[in-house]
This record gives structure tokens, C-alpha cells and sequence, in this order.
């Protein structure tokens, strides 16, 4: 039987590249900014241009499918994951990466199904870099194929993480507790590059052992989520329980025994849920 999502896969990359030229050519000019939820916690009119391209042409495309986007929902739209089929955007991960040129910025879309992943693309668009993931079709990178480093000892370990955009005290003293408590296990190190999706692509090719990170949202993962399955590796939840993608926390680790020892060390930061309604 022919896969019934390979067009809109196809259709996701040729709309990620596209949205990569106009975030390469917007780097050239002089970027507006804008503040969201706190001072740092950013958008730009090229995301909101980005997203807007992204939307209408695949709405125009697939009239009946769903959308959740990030600057659709910072503007007020629900997200709410229903059985239908949903494209989760997210057109500029990475945006304080972007307003400063720091260059790991990327194009995030997810493809989600009775509420499971079928494809992710992560276009990291300074790089050129377009991963991919199709469930049971494997992960890839420019075409080439995607493996985990299957590492299990994290005293062996490569992690990444992010340290957010919640400033307040009490987040900020759980986000550096936890990083300390696993730094002192000890692992090999701690990296960030600034942007959820890369950072997932990175365990996905093997360079970094395991990511985890609180208080990202549902168009973070979605693309790279499966990436992260498909080239063999794990999503949990930070709790060690099984991974929810509106729940706005994951552990993705290159084994299930790197994941569940880091969920051992992670104090829990309290949040609230993609889906909530109120």
C-alpha cells in the first residue's frame, strides 16, 4: 500500500526550505523585534511572515487538516490536538539564536496523526542542514541516514539542554539545580545551541547522548521527535513515564538507561499543559 502522508512529507520539506531562504535573506537585514511573555522571551516579523507562508500554503493544500502554530497561539489560537490531521509549526526555532545571528536557527514542522507523530522536518537553515523522520522509514540528515549513539553509561555521556526563558528565582534555582545534579553523576559534559529541535537532531546523529529540557512546547518537539525514534532512540517523560508531547517536557535520550537516569536526578518544575483550555 502507497504511504498515505509521503506528499505532505514531501510538501513539509519543499515548505521548510523555502522558509529557510527567507529566514537566510531576513539575517541580512536589519531584524525588528519583539517581546512576548517576558524580556526574554522573543519574536521577530519574520517568524510571524514564516509561519503565515508555511500555514496558508499548506492549508490551501489540505483544507481539512489542523494546525498549531507559535505565533498563532501566541496571538490567541487554542492548541488543542485532536485525532485530525495536524501540522505543529514552528517557523523559527531559535529565535533569540536569530535576532542575534548566533547560527543555529531552524524551521520546525511536525506531522501528527490520532495524535501520533508520522513525520518530522528540522530544517537548520544557516547550516543546511534538513533532517527528517518518517515512523518505520528511519531519520536522516541531507539524505544521509541517522543512528544514536546507543551510549548507556551516562558517566560516558554528552548532554544538551537549554536554560530557557523563565527567569523567575524559583525556575531559574530548579533549571541550574538539576544541571549541577547531573553534571556532579558526573557526565561528560552539558552543551546548549539555543534551539529545542537542533538540539534533538544532535542525539539523532549521534552527537550528543541524551537532551532534556522544561517548559518547551508541543512545535519544539513535534518535528524532531521523530527524528529522535526513527534513528533508534528514546522520548520519555521527565518523570521517566512515557513521553507527551503536549505535556511541554521530554527527556529524548540515545538509550532508555541514559533517559531514565537522567529522569533519577530532574527536579520536576511545575507547568502548564499545550492543551490546557483555561
Amino acid at each position: 500500500m502507497a504511504d498515505p502522508w509521503q506528499q505532505c512529507m514531501d510538501y513539509a520539506v519543499t515548505l521548510a526550505r523555502k522558509a529557510g531562504e527567507v529566514i537566510r535573506e531576513a539575517l541580512k537585514e536589519e531584524i525588528s523585534i519583539m517581546i512576548k511573555s517576558s524580556p526574554v522571551d522573543l519574536v521577530t516579523v519574520t517568524d510571524q511572515k514564516v509561519e503565515k507562508m508555511i500555514i496558508s500554503s499548506i492549508k490551501e493544500k489540505y483544507p481539512s487538516h489542523s494546525f498549531i502554530g507559535e505565533e498563532s497561539v501566541a496571538a490567541g489560537e487554542g492548541s488543542i490536538l485532536t485525532d485530525n490531521p495536524t501540522w505543529i509549526i514552528d517557523p523559527i526555532d531559535g529565535t533569540t539564536n536569530f535576532v542575534h545571528r548566533f547560527p543555529f536557527v531552524a524551521v520546525s514542522i511536525g506531522f501528527v496523526v490520532n495524535k501520533k507523530i508520522e513525520f518530522g522536518v528540522v530544517y537548520s537553515c544557516v547550516e543546511n542542514k534538513m533532517y527528517t523522520g518518517r515512523k518505520g522509514k528511519g531519520a536522516f540528515c541531507n539524505g544521509q541516514k541517522l543512528r544514536v549513539s546507543g551510549q548507556e553509561d551516562i558517566t560516558k555521556s554528552l548532554l544538551v539542554t537549554e536554560m530557557g526563558s523563565n527567569c523567575e528565582p524559583e525556575t531559574l534555582k530548579l533549571v541550574l539545580s538539576n544541571m549541577e545534579r547531573l553534571l556532579s553523576i558526573p557526565v561528560h559534559g552539558i552543551r546548549a545551541v539555543g534551539t529545542a529541535a537542533v538540539n534533538m537532531c544532535l542525539v539523532a546523529t549521534g552527537g550528543a547522548d541524551a537532551y532534556y529540557e522544561m517548559g518547551i512546547h508541543c512545535w519544539d518537539m513535534a518535528g524532531a521527535g521523530i527524528i529522535i525514534t526513527e534513528a533508534g532512540g528514546v522520548l520519555l517523560d521527565v518523570s521517566g513515564g512515557p513521553f507527551d508531547l503536549m505535556s511541554r517536557r521530554i527527556i529524548a535520550a540515545s538509550s532508555r538507561a541514559i533517559g531514565e537516569r537522567i529522569a533519577k536526578e530532574l527536579q520536576i518544575i511545575p507547568l502548564q499543559r499545550d492543551d490546557a483550555t483555561n
